[in-house]
């Protein structure tokens, strides 16, 4: 009996021995194979099994034995809610920080920030300097591009919600347009649903057209309802809306930092001082606010502005009025 007892002891002694070792070596740092690593990448696709995990770690350069980290998978009992994704692991982190970072897809996450008012031409240059995206938008032409986000036919300009957007290291530029779009397609839908009736704005496209012509003229923020106003009146009345973002727009390469007088006498489909009307594409993104303000435009008999020069407008309702304001602001600062 004495023995058997001896024997129980042992086997107790036995396993808190192993439960302890177990406990100190889920909580020791891993380290590194390669002493000057800073961080180790570690990309984990969707359906790899936990052992390959384990495996991958140890690959990657992480001094852990891939048996005994698959071992601690299998015995936590969650081994299957790793998730896939990238992470980076410092050399601090822990058998048991690892674990958890898997489970709860703690990915590194880098950042881009679309700005309101910029082209297309600024998104696609984004893109390409952005850390860690995977390029596969690069490759493809703009009708290609569109496509792909089954907007086929569709221009590029003006369509995806200027925002900042995280993202994995390795993920597609696509996902985060396809993001984007759709971020734009929700707050056009948000505004257009606003629009209250006698508006000269046929369908969301002319909103958005709109909107990316008071983006591009506002200097101010508070500007940005009368600007549409102005704009809004010209339409109303028939007038051109002669606002020169659609020039430059329209002259593309050829602008070369300052418009003249034979620009505006260009013709382009964009050129809204000889062609009536919106343009037929945005001209840049249009924020939130400017959106808001092409459905909520002040009410005013404005039918002109002019840049005052510390980013604010002066607005006049008579040519009178704003060939003063031009004589003021733009020939005599």
């Amino acid at each position: 009996m004495r023995g058997l007892f001896t024997l129980l002891k042992l086997v107790i002694l036995l396993a808190l021995g192993i439960a302890l070792a177990a406990a100190a070596w889920l909580n020791l740092p891993m380290g590194f194979s390669d002493p000057k690593a800073i961080v180790v990448d570690l990309s984990i696709e969707p359906s790899t099994a936990p052992k390959q995990v384990a495996q991958q770690a140890h690959d990657a350069g992480l001094q852990v034995d891939p048996t005994l980290l698959y071992t601690w998978f299998r015995v936590s009992g969650q081994a299957r809610q790793i998730r896939a994704g990238s992470y980076e692991i410092d050399a601090n982190t822990t058998p048991w920080e690892l674990f958890n970072k898997l489970i709860r897809g703690e990915e590194t996450l880098r950042a881009l920030t679309l700005v309101e008012g910029w082209n297309w031409r600024q998104v696609r240059a984004a893109l390409a300097k952005a850390d860690a995206l995977k390029p596969e938008a690069q490759s493809l032409t703009d009708a290609e591009l569109m496509a792909t986000l089954n907007r086929p036919g569709v221009s590029p300009e003006g369509r995806f919600y200027p925002d900042t957007y995280t993202y994995a290291k390795g993920s597609s530029d696509l996902h985060l347009l396809k993001r984007a779009l759709h971020a734009m397609d929700k707050h056009l839908a948000t505004a257009w649903a606003a629009k209250p009736s006698g508006l000269p704005l046929k369908n969301p496209e002319e909103l958005l057209i709109l909107a990316s012509l008071v983006e591009k003229e506002t200097g101010k923020g508070s500007d940005r309802p009368l600007i549409a106003g102005v704009f809004l009146n010209r339409l109303n009345k028939g007038m051109l809306l002669q606002t020169d973002p659609t020039v430059i727009y329209g002259l593309g390469d050829l602008y070369d930092g300052h418009l003249h007088k034979q620009d505006l006498q260009t013709d382009t489909p964009w050129n809204t001082y000889t062609r009536l009307g919106l343009p037929p594409t945005p001209i840049a993104m249009p924020g939130k606010a400017a959106l808001m303000a092409a459905v909520n435009p002040a009410n005013t008999n404005a039918l002109y502005f002019v840049a005052r020069g510390d980013g604010s407008s002066q607005f006049s309702a008579t040519l009178e009025e704003h060939n003063r304001a031009v004589q003021r602001y733009i020939r005599h600062p």
